[in-house]
């Protein structure tokens, strides 16, 4: 699969493409030498996202319309589980590929790029990391392809940020566990044929009495909630799960009993990188809509690129982007080289997603009436914008977790 990716990257770097409003193909990634490997991934995902999600992002946000055929072909292509082995059927890069992989993604079609980012790295990525062989060809591989993707359970409606207070509960009985309680805020939930489960199963522990638990979609004694109206990402589904008596396969634990608390921290590690590669994709569709509208937009006879006014705003723009993008690199590669990154993917997705918000609302400021309104897509940039400064830990919890790091750096 990997191989595939590889040759059709080969293939589409000899064509000059457009991408959205740009007139000529951005050389995003003239910041750091990267891998012919990765050059050829970033060409092939800008290839298709130019395609396939371009001409349809503004109807999939309308119509509230998950993108089967589209994320199917995505699978084709191996994006849906990008740091697989191929011995799982996945394709078996690196976490900087994917990171490259979700921003051009996301340029196209945010709800795209967080439906893959969830399959990849909130799903796959636990199951990977700590499923028995067992499980990981049983729950990963026939999540490769695009014809079923999963979802991730650990919010609930009265916890938020407080992860260690998982009020849904799990108790085993004879060879099965029943699940009690509800997940809120789960991404991809109407789509999902199967789901990452958090839920508490010794209470006197507190956070080291969490359990992880991987249950079909759908399942007998699981019922989703109404699909949530949301702001941005419209295209994918988010909702609640309700278990009521919720019976699964004892070997359906991942992981240990009362490992679920470390599961879950560490698959936000990994999954922080993914929403900063989102949020990336986000600014860049926004920073690009700028550029070429204030390129052909003439106040006082001239281009309104040429006022100074704008020309600074162009450059902030440009320089939180960049920023934020060589964190979320330095923390995909910390990641694949197997040192700490906890601190670094905190960094990556707060400044990302503070960027990408920034960056779409000075977009529709350089656009004025026309950033308003629904036929261009700044408005869309600046909805979707929103939600990477919320999901998978907010900027405040990234704070925390930045400071958090950094203080016991220091201690020693």
């Amino acid at each position: 699969m990997a191989a595939t990716l590889i040759a059709r990257g080969g293939s589409a770097a000899a064509r000059a493409l457009t991408f959205g409003c740009l007139r000529q193909l951005h050389t995003v990634y003239q910041t750091v030498e990267l891998p012919e490997t990765h050059q050829m991934l970033c060409q092939t995902c800008r290839d298709f996202a130019e395609k396939e999600l371009v001409p349809i992002a503004a109807q999939l946000d309308k119509e509230h319309r998950f993108p089967d055929e589209q994320v199917k072909k995505m699978g084709a292509l191996g994006l849906l589980a990008m740091d697989v082995p191929e011995e799982y059927k996945g394709t078996g890069l690196d976490y900087l590929a994917y990171s490259i992989a979700v921003e051009e993604i996301s340029r196209g079609c945010a709800s795209t790029g967080v439906i893959m980012s969830v399959n990849n790295s909130l799903y796959l990525g636990p199951i990977l990391k700590f499923g028995s062989e067992e499980q990981k060809h049983q729950w990963i591989a026939p999540f490769t392809s695009g014809d079923k993707i999963g979802c991730f359970a650990l919010s609930e409606p009265g916890n938020g940020s407080d992860a260690g207070a998982a009020s849904t509960v799990a108790r085993l009985d004879g060879n099965e566990w029943v699940l009690n309680g509800t997940k809120a805020w789960t991404t991809n939930a109407w789509d999902a044929s199967a789901v990452v489960v958090f839920a508490t199963t010794d209470k006197s522990q507190k956070h080291k009495g969490i359990s992880a638990f991987l249950v079909p979609m759908p399942t007998a004694g699981l019922s989703l909630g109404k699909k949530e109206d949301k702001l941005g990402i419209r295209a994918s589904s988010t909702a609640n799960l309700i278990f009521e008596d919720c019976r699964i396969p004892k070997a359906n634990l991942l992981g240990q009993q009362g490992m679920g608390f470390k599961i879950a921290m560490q698959t936000l590690d990994s999954g922080r990188i993914g929403i900063a590669s989102q949020a990336l994709g986000i600014a860049q569709g926004a920073l690009d809509c700028a550029v070429d509208y204030a390129e052909k937009r003439l106040a006082f006879g001239s281009p309104i690129s040429k006022l100074q006014a704008i020309q600074f705003k162009l450059a902030d723009m440009a320089l939180a982007l960049e920023s934020a993008r060589l964190l979320t690199w330095r923390a995909a590669m910390l990641k694949d080289n197997g040192k700490p990154y906890t601190k670094e993917a905190a960094m990556a997705k707060l400044a990302a997603s503070e960027a990408a918000t920034a960056i779409s609302h000075q977009a529709i400021q350089i656009l004025g009436g026309m950033g308003y309104v629904t036929e261009m897509p700044a408005e869309r940039h600046y909805r979707d914008a929103r939600i990477t400064e919320i999901y998978e830990g907010t900027s405040e919890i990234q704070r925390l977790v930045i400071a958090g790091q950094l203080l016991k750096e220091y201690r020693g």
